[in-house]
């Protein structure tokens, strides 16, 4: 599970670096600007995502032992 999050985050942050390359910072809300934000946002809450599972899983273990 440890190693499908730090996959996931890479991917994530990938998708994140690719999409700032992507926007128009002249014109930001038109065109492949607004969907690199969307992106851009959505793989930001993925990374939240999957800190908050580990943050969680890291709980859990603590509760059982």
């Amino acid at each position: 599970m440890k190693i499908l999050s730090i996959i996931l985050s890479v991917l994530a942050i990938a998708i994140v670096v690719f999409n700032v390359t992507k926007l128009d910072f002249n014109n930001l809300f038109a065109g492949d600007s607004l969907t690199a934000l969307i992106c851009i946002t959505a793989s930001l809450c993925a990374i939240l995502l999957l800190q908050i599972l580990s943050v969680s899983k890291k709980i859990e273990q603590k509760v059982k032992s």
